[in-house]
């Protein structure tokens, strides 16, 4: 049973109402240009109310983190199963732009370059880095491991070139919002098509 929360609103649903606004003001505005007070404003609640729940702005963004994080590394790894040892880098960018679909500032909280450095949100955000980047890194080792190649180099070479890939693709989106999760998964596969990569 949950606990009551304010106007007869459960604990559990004003929490997910309050992160469902931080994901959207932290994603459109990034770390640095947020302050609780905006978020309690947009949320219709107030300030204190928003400390009391989560302690800090630090305390909502890691909310905000575990929430998209564990979207986006669910979605990927769900996609990886179904693909199983092929690993179709295709079926990594369709479940990446479902979820951003669903979620749409899910990547820009998650990749968010004005973070501090240091510091309990940073190591969050750096665990649910490394393991879309792990998944990424092994997709890239099926690929080679496929084609026959073991040269350490190239692995290392490959998944750099996917990290990267991947990060211009989220950020060419972002430019290009009327593009929904199918056009750009049909995009993608286009351009793979012609690059000879899935």
């Amino acid at each position: 049973m949950s606990k009551a929360g304010t106007k007869g609103v459960s604990r559990a649903d004003r929490e997910r109402q309050i992160v469902d606004v931080a994901v959207e003001e932290f994603g459109t505005h990034g770390y640095a240009g947020v302050s609780v007070a905006a978020v309690a404003r947009r949320a219709g609640i107030s300030k204190p109310l928003v400390y009391s729940y989560f302690d800090s702005k630090d305390g909502l963004y890691l909310a905000c983190v575990h929430r998209v994080g564990g979207l986006l590394v669910d979605a990927v790894a769900a996609a990886r199963s179904r693909s199983g040892s092929t690993g179709h880098a295709l079926d990594t960018l369709g479940a990446v732009f479902g979820t951003v679909e669903q979620q749409p500032h899910a990547w820009s909280v998650l990749y968010d370059p004005a973070l501090p450095p240091l510091g309990e949100l940073r190591d969050a955000v750096g665990r649910y880095r490394g393991q879309l980047a792990a998944m990424g890194a092994a997709g890239a080792a099926q690929l080679l491991g496929r084609a026959g190649h073991d040269d350490p180099l190239d692995h290392q070479l490959l998944n750099d070139v996917w990290q990267y890939a991947v990060t211009a693709v989220m950020r060419w989106w972002s430019d290009h919002p009327d593009q929904s999760a199918a056009e750009m998964t049909a995009r993608c596969a286009r351009l793979l098509a012609a690059l000879g990569a899935d």
